[in-house]
């Protein structure tokens, strides 16, 4: 049965999904597993739609961790595998695999999800819906337990940036690549020339709407272990949005 919950899916890297260095951009990795996620959901009987119309919740992603060997190229092919692990009482973890055409692993992560009443706005616990899957899988592809980010305490403001149209997904709310985006916009191309990310930890803890204006801060006081800290927050109330944590290293 192992098979019906082990999903695969091939991807062809096409050139809207690189940046100028011709490799995938770190928010489209972040879509390619969500697409995954939400086709491998579907197979399992808990697509998208299928919670919508009968539960009335969404999945929701509120943490995450990847870690890069080699970023694709354009024209690459590549194979993304995905497997939910046991639920839990509230969460969900799904791990990931990025193999190249010879089959070689060159991204790991994992996730952590909720589910989410859409008309509500809170979290739902696991038997508002029943989740049972046909068999259990306890290989990780990381060994890490994903919890709380803390700043190392030195936060500089970089930029504000308005919510609109472009950033926002089905959910209506800020969609998880965006924040990526927001994180990689903290750092002149310069910056991005001269080293590449290698790992990445977010935990995504408030919802921004449209209108909202977030404001991002770094905190580069670890630079000399390659690690930076990067925080969005909300409008003047200050709420925290997001919290990340990037290692990099030069290219």
């Amino acid at each position: 049965m192992e098979q019906n919950i082990r999903f695969q899916s091939k991807i062809h890297v096409d050139l809207r999904d690189v940046d100028f260095t011709k490799k995938v951009k770190l928010s489209t990795l972040f879509s390619y597993f969500q697409d995954v996620a939400s086709l491998a959901s579907v197979e399992l009987g808990y697509g998208i739609e299928q919670l919508e119309s009968q539960f009335g919740v969404s999945w929701v992603l509120i943490r995450i961790r990847v870690e890069i060997t080699r970023m694709p190229e354009w024209d690459e092919k590549i194979t993304i595998e995905t497997w939910p692990l046991e639920p839990k009482r509230i969460e969900f973890e799904r791990d990931y695999l990025v193999r190249d055409a010879n089959g070689e692993v060159i991204i790991r992560a994992v996730s952590v999800w909720v589910l989410m009443d859409i008309h509500q706005r809170r979290l739902k616990r696991n038997d508002a819906i029943g989740i049972h899957y046909p068999s259990v899988i306890k290989e990780r592809a990381l060994e890490k337990k994903l919890g709380k980010l803390n700043g190392y305490g030195h936060l500089e403001k970089v930029y504000q940036k308005v919510i609109g149209y472009s950033d926002v997904d089905f959910n209506g709310h800020l969609n998880n690549s965006r924040y990526v985006d927001y994180a990689m916009d903290c750092f002149p191309i310069e910056n991005h020339r001269q080293f590449e990310v290698k790992a990445i930890e977010v935990n995504f803890i408030n919802e921004a709407l449209p209108g909202d204006t977030i404001t991002l801060f770094r905190d580069v006081s670890e630079s000399r272990e390659n690690k930076i800290y990067i925080e969005g927050q909300k409008g003047e109330s200050g709420n925290t949005v997001f919290k990340a944590t990037v290692e990099i290293s030069e290219r």
